[in-house]
Order: C-alpha cells, then sequence, then structure tokens
C-alpha cells in the first residue's frame, strides 16, 4: 500500500498486516530495541519470530513488506524519517486522542539514536520486539492454547489484575478488537489493535489503553480522578489519595490552627502578629495546641475526595451532553463547571465537620468533639452546622476559574521554555499547581475569612454577626481593608509544603499498594 496523503483509518492500518500472505522465510533475530524499557507483567517473551509468523500464517518476506507498508503509512512527507509531528497526524487520523500523548511516548520507544526522528531500522525494531511482546501476553491469555481468545478467557485475565468489568464493556472491548465479529480474538486482530501502544506491555496496560481510545458506559461504578482507570484499582487510589492528605494536612496542621486564630481576632484596627499568635496557641494547649482540630480535619479527606471525584465524573457527562462533545473534550469551561460544582458538592457534604474544626480551633479551653456536636445542636440547632456555607460556596467558582487559567498558564509558559513536543514533568507541574494554588487561595481569601469568622461565632451570641453581608460591614467599619487578609502568610506558607508532601506520600502510596500509573 503506497503512502497516502489523505487521512487514514484504523482499518487500512490493520489491513497492511493482509497485503503480503505466503509461507515460506524467517527472518534474522532482531537487535536490541529501547522496546525493552516496556514493563511486562509476564517473563521475557519464551517465544521467536518464526513463532510469531507461523501464527499470522504469513513468511518473512510477507513480514518485511507489512511492516515497510506500515511505516509508508506514517511517512507522508516519503523522507524515509518519522518525526513526532507525523506521527501524531497518523495517529489523529485513527481516531486516537493526541493529548494522551501515546506520539510522544512512540517515538522515544523507537528512536533509538536520540536523534528525535526515527528511521525504518528503528521502527522494525520496535515492531519485532513489540510483536514478540504481544504473542506471549496472547499465549498467556488464550488458557486453552487453541489460538483464541474467548470472552471468558479475557475476563479471567482482567480479574486476575484486579480489573472487574460489566458484561456490556467486556462485550464492547471484544468487539472493538474483533473485527470480523466472530467473538473470539485471533493474534492478528490482538496485534492490530495494540503496535501502536508502546506501554501496552502488561493486561493491566491494555485495559487502561483501551480505554483511552475507546469511550466506556462507567454504569453506577465508583469514580476516580481523570488519568487514572475508573474500574482499576479503584480503592487502592482512594487509600493512597487519602493518607496522602491525612498526611499532608497533619505536616501543614499548625499553619492552619495559626490562621485561624490570626482570621477571628477582631479587635479595632488590630493587625496580625504571627508572633503573638504563636505563643498563644502554645500557652493554651502546648504542642498539642498547634494540632487542636487536626483530626476531624483528617477525618474529612475520605468522603470529601469520594464525592468530589463521583460529582467530578458525572458533571463532565452532563457537561459533553451540554455541548455536544465527548466526555473528553468538553474543553476548560466544561472542566471549571463539573470541577467548580463538584466542589460546591463536596464542600456541602463535610461542611458541618468544617464548622465543628473552627469552633475547636478557637475555643480556648480544651473541648471534646463529641460534646461540642451536642451543644451546638442543643443550643444553636442543626443550621449551626451550615454557617457560613454561602461565603464558602461563592468562592468556589472564582478559585477554581482563576486556578485553572494560572495552571494552563504556567504550563503552556514552561512547554515555551522546553524542547518541542516535551511535556511538562512531574516537578513543573507541581510547581505550576502550586503556584496558582496561592494566587486562587490570595484572590478569595476574603471570602474565606468571613466563613471563618460566621463559623466560629455561636448563633447564641449578643453579638453575632446577621450573615455574610453584616460580616462584611462589620469587618471593613472597625479594622480596614486589610483585616479581610489576616491570616494570609501563614495560609500561603502552608501551599508549597502541602502539595509537595501530598505529591510525595501518594506517589510512596501508589508504589506501596502496586498502583501502575
Amino acid at each position: 500500500m503506497a503512502a497516502a496523503s489523505e487521512p487514514v483509518s484504523l482499518a487500512e492500518v490493520q489491513q497492511a498486516s493482509k497485503d503480503f500472505r505466503v509461507h515460506g522465510l524467517n527472518p534474522p533475530s532482531p537487535a536490541p530495541s529501547p522496546a525493552q524499557s516496556v514493563k511486562q507483567q509476564f517473563p521475557a517473551p519464551a517465544v521467536t519470530l518464526r513463532e510469531v509468523e507461523l501464527a499470522l500464517d504469513e513468511t518473512g518476506e510477507q513480514r518485511e513488506g507489512r511492516i515497510r507498508n506500515l511505516f509508508a503509512l506514517f511517512d507522508s512527507s516519503k523522507s524515509g524519517f518519522l518525526d513526532h509531528g507525523q506521527i501524531e497526524q497518523r495517529l489523529k487520523t485513527m481516531s486516537i486522542p493526541s493529548h494522551y500523548k501515546f506520539a510522544q511516548d512512540l517515538l522515544q520507544v523507537c528512536d533509538a539514536n536520540h536523534d528525535g526522528r526515527v528511521d525504518f531500522l528503528e521502527f522494525r525494531r520496535y515492531i519485532d520486539e513489540k510483536e514478540l511482546e504481544l504473542y506471549h501476553m496472547f499465549q498467556q491469555i488464550d488458557v486453552t492454547n487453541d489460538g483464541y481468545i474467548h470472552p471468558e478467557e479475557l475476563r479471567d485475565a482482567l480479574k486476575n489484575a484486579g480489573i472487574h468489568l460489566s458484561d456490556r464493556n467486556l462485550s464492547k472491548f471484544m468487539d472493538h478488537v474483533d473485527r470480523d465479529n466472530n467473538g473470539i480474538i485471533t493474534f492478528e486482530e490482538w496485534r492490530d489493535f495494540l503496535l501502536l501502544s508502546p506501554h501496552a506491555g502488561t493486561i493491566t496496560e491494555v485495559y487502561q489503553y483501551w480505554e483511552k481510545v475507546c469511550q466506556i458506559d462507567i454504569g453506577e461504578q465508583a469514580i476516580i480522578p481523570e488519568g487514572i482507570s475508573r474500574h482499576l484499582y479503584a480503592s487502592r487510589y482512594f487509600i493512597a489519595g487519602g493518607v496522602a492528605g491525612a498526611v499532608s494536612r497533619t505536616a501543614t496542621a499548625p499553619l492552619d490552627r495559626l490562621k485561624v486564630i490570626l482570621q477571628v481576632q477582631t479587635e479595632r484596627r488590630a493587625r496580625p502578629n504571627l508572633f503573638q499568635g504563636l505563643k498563644q496557641i502554645y500557652t493554651e494547649g502546648g504542642m498539642a495546641g498547634f494540632y487542636v482540630g487536626n483530626g476531624i480535619n483528617v477525618l474529612k479527606v475520605a468522603p470529601e475526595s469520594a464525592v468530589k471525584f463521583y460529582a467530578f465524573e458525572m458533571l463532565k457527562e452532563v457537561a459533553a451532553k451540554i455541548q455536544g462533545e465527548q466526555k473528553s473534550e468538553i474543553g476548560p469551561l466544561g472542566r471549571l463547571f463539573a470541577g467548580g460544582a463538584a466542589g460546591a458538592i463536596a464542600q456541602t457534604v463535610v461542611y458541618p465537620l468544617d464548622v465543628v474544626k473552627t469552633r475547636l480551633q478557637v475555643l480556648s479551653r480544651k473541648s471534646q468533639m463529641s460534646s461540642l456536636v451536642r451543644d451546638m445542636y442543643a443550643h444553636e440547632g442543626f443550621l449551626s452546622f451550615y454557617r457560613g456555607l454561602v461565603p464558602s460556596l461563592v468562592g468556589i467558582i472564582p478559585y477554581a476559574g482563576i486556578d485553572l487559567a494560572m495552571y494552563e498558564t504556567l504550563k503552556d509558559l514552561s512547554r515555551s521554555i522546553l524542547p518541542e513536543g516535551t511535556e511538562p514533568g512531574p516537578l513543573t507541574q507541581l510547581a505550576c499547581g502550586t503556584i496558582s494554588g496561592a494566587i486562587g487561595a490570595t484572590s478569595v481569601y476574603p471570602l474565606q475569612l468571613i466563613r471563618t469568622r460566621l463559623q466560629a461565632q455561636p448563633l447564641n451570641s449578643p453579638m453575632r454577626y446577621k450573615g455574610m453581608k453584616d460580616v462584611f460591614k462589620r469587618t471593613l467599619e472597625h479594622e480596614g481593608v486589610t483585616a479581610f487578609y489576616k491570616g494570609l502568610v501563614p495560609n500561603l506558607c502552608k501551599v508549597a509544603p502541602a502539595a509537595s508532601i501530598t505529591y510525595v506520600v501518594y506517589e510512596k502510596m501508589k508504589k506501596l499498594l502496586a498502583i501502575q500509573s
């Protein structure tokens, strides 16, 4: 098949495997390849290219022609080399989303001499290694050794890897790979589906690849953040995220307590004094005083994250329907809507815990959480647990919008500094997130201060605030504009360490729980 300038479909690429079919020769063994760096779920393939040829019913000459034909499909300029742009363009014509960076991964795996482009020999080495790897995996799944993968065999392989598919999604998986719709998967179909995915070296990664290039029905199952397989190790991801959040909040608890103490200072024209705040906390409770309220703060992590992530995925579906787009293509506005609304829902669900935490932190005397909750309900009623909710919710959308806009701007800036085709690494993304988070938090900080003052003041207090407007008016009249930023310094001081600790602990927990990225 000659290289064509017009778009090609996945079917055309798959057809390349059929253009040279006769029995015969065996090509030489492949040279070492960078594809050997791909992770292996099974031991190194104990198979040869001759076995691959027999499974595909082709000769060495046929196989050589097929690989050249496939190379030509990518080499639209007929230069004899493939660069990032050519690979990405061809993958797009096969309906493989470019934002998953498969083109960059494929280039890096094939480019043995690291010159930024791939010649035919490098491409063939990759194909040799990949087909050996895929045939070995195929044999492991084909437990009946009849040369086919049956639905029940695929289900068992996925189940053994911790992935549980519904009947509907298993059928969709089979239908996508099984081109002739006969209910079984041949090695040729298996190879054609996975040949251009450099990191699909395990059944887990095969599932993740299929999930990304195909839209699947998640039904009523639990949802976890975008970028993490929605069915795979869901509980482990929640555990990793929960532990990371708990450690991060505990490490920064003294700064959080100091922030709250400064926020509730209402002395006329009083200027926040960090040293006096620290002294007050230590005098009242010693070192343990810096961790008052941290237990309930940690307790919020799991339910808040679960509700937020689940709502985020559901609301992305809504945004996709409204925009008439696929879920993965809803754009910044769609993500802003989904993220902001999900944050509002999660905040409302756990808000009573936040109110109790604030009350514990501002009390000068030690108090048990259970007795505090009973007293609040008995003397102030149920609504006291939602005092300050309005300014909290009002601040979510602008915070999310500013945070997202700044994050994307900083990432684009980092891309302009990095070599072409290179994506920002984890540390760069962490820095972008820290800076954007700090800017977003500063922009809505006055609303946070108003919320804290409403939370901290009992409803039966003679000097209680009547509401959000009253807090704003009295704070401005008696303390001035700068009062709205009391506690901002310790709040900003905890942004970077909180983000860094969360990232480090999360990655450590993923390794401990054997979660594959």
